[in-house]
């Protein structure tokens, strides 16, 4: 059976260009219509989701054709789609820039393909006036199965330029759908590792979504970017389900949260749900316990760095995590939760879980890493392989225990995180949905330890 949802990817020719507040703003504005509307986001980006999420009131789910594999990206996005009237799909850096090496593979095209959904090209008009002609029909025309079905104008300057531009694209055979003027009071502000999470500016950021609903609703024909999403074919598969695997008492697993660890894929929660955990979040910056009944913790990425003071301080929470890892429990921490781990960051103490310290640096480190598990773990038997995602300016003093958790390829060969006890702590972010006995095994050993 053909599933159709109504569907539009907003892409642009290059980062920056405006496809956060483009693609946030139409969420909101169609939100605000009485749409129930699906938003996603392609690549591994943690940050964007939570502004899609304000504008919708629905998970932000990311669509990543390199660590879940092309076959996932339609199901998955049905799965977040279900019910939904309208899906709209940020895009990631240019429309054809993909995993380093390995050609369209995780690029916004290729995303867009999976879909057969019709692309929405953001253009920075800002310095240029005819030129937009030919930077249009060249994306537009690149590749054949990429349907490049309007384009939106932005940081347009006046009412004559806008007109120069119109009059240029006139020729390019592809609708201008959207003006927007420059409006810096839609700007969010941004740091080391790009915007700053909503959990971190709530009432600011829903100052922000607001204003970019009010432009993007202004300044673009909603009724012909609905029509357009309309055109969308159907997609011959099915939506994607967490396998239900849970059987006798729910165990109850902690996941970390608040503004300090603000990045988790909608998918994991759902997966040690079906797996037969009671997932319970609480905050590390203010709760002094764990959850009652705690069996397994799992702690994800996020800024531990910009708060290692009030982790640091929060000392009763730090022994309870430290006492639960050195009882055996099922710990999995990524990239923040490896640091927060550690003996101290950047001097402050942390959980003194692993024998190691963690430090911010200058050099960003950045990539696909392909994966595999070099020992068995509370997530995965050796040999197990996966792919995840590095995003951090952080390093960790060794880079690897005695057991490490994982063999990365790419961009050297090499080993690192730790396995301990029940401890897997990695800087590697991975999508469980590409290898759901993840789960499983990390439920089955809550009730097993």
């Amino acid at each position: 059976m053909m599933k159709s949802v109504p569907r539009l990817v907003v892409a642009a020719p290059s980062s920056g260009s405006g496809k956060t507040t483009v693609a946030t703003g139409l969420m909101a504005a169609f939100a605000a219509r009485g749409l129930a509307v699906s938003p996603h986001k392609v690549g591994p980006d943690y940050i964007d989701p939570g502004y899609h999420a304000l504008a919708t009131g629905r998970a932000g789910r990311n669509l990543d054709a390199y660590l879940c594999g092309p076959e996932l990206v339609a199901p998955l996005f049905l799965h977040g789609a279900r019910g939904c009237d309208l899906a709209v799909v940020e895009g990631v850096m240019g429309l054809y820039d993909g995993a380093a090496g390995e050609g369209e593979l995780a690029s916004t095209a290729h995303v867009a393909k999976l879909l057969r959904a019709p692309v929405v090209l953001v253009v920075d008009a800002s310095s240029q006036s005819r030129s937009v002609a030919a930077l249009v029909h060249g994306f537009a025309s690149w590749d054949p199965q990429v349907r490049v079905g309007g384009v939106i104008l932005n940081k347009v300057g006046s009412d004559r330029h806008e007109e120069l531009l119109r009059q240029a694209l006139d020729s390019a055979g592809v609708p201008v759908l959207g003006v927007l003027r420059r409006a810096p009071q839609v700007d969010t502000p941004s740091r080391h590792l790009g915007l700053v999470p909503v959990a971190e500016r709530r009432t600011d950021a829903v100052d922000a979504v607001a204003a970019m609903a009010a432009q993007v609703g202004q300044g673009c024909d909603l009724e012909a970017l609905l029509a357009l999403a309309r055109s969308a074919g159907g997609l011959s598969c099915a939506p994607w389900e967490a396998p239900v695997t849970a059987a006798g008492r729910r165990e109850v697993v902690a996941v970390a949260g608040g503004p300090a660890f603000t990045f988790s894929y909608a998918e994991h929660t759902e997966l040690l749900t079906a797996a037969g955990a009671e997932v319970v979040t609480f905050d590390p910056l203010r709760d002094e316990q764990l959850p009652s009944g705690t069996a397994g913790l799992v702690v994800g990425g996020g800024f531990p760095e910009v708060y290692a003071g009030e982790l640091s301080a929060n000392e009763p929470l730090r022994r309870a995590v430290a006492e639960l890892a050195l009882g055996g429990a099922p710990v999995a921490a990524e990239c923040a939760g490896l640091l927060y781990l550690c003996r101290e960051l950047d001097g402050a103490p942390m959980c003194g879980v692993l024998d190691a310290t963690a430090r911010m640096t200058e050099r960003l480190t950045l990539g696909y890493r392909d994966a595999v598990a070099v020992g068995d773990s509370v997530l995965a038997v050796a040999g197990t392989r996966m792919r995840g995602h590095e995003f951090h300016r952080t390093v960790v003093e060794p880079g690897a225990g005695a057991a490490p958790a994982w063999g990365v390829r790419a961009p050297v060969r090499r080993v690192e995180g730790f396995v301990q006890q029940g401890v897997h702590a990695s800087y590697l972010h991975t999508h469980w949905a590409s290898e759901p006995g993840v789960a499983r095994r990390f439920v089955e050993r809550c009730r097993t330890s």
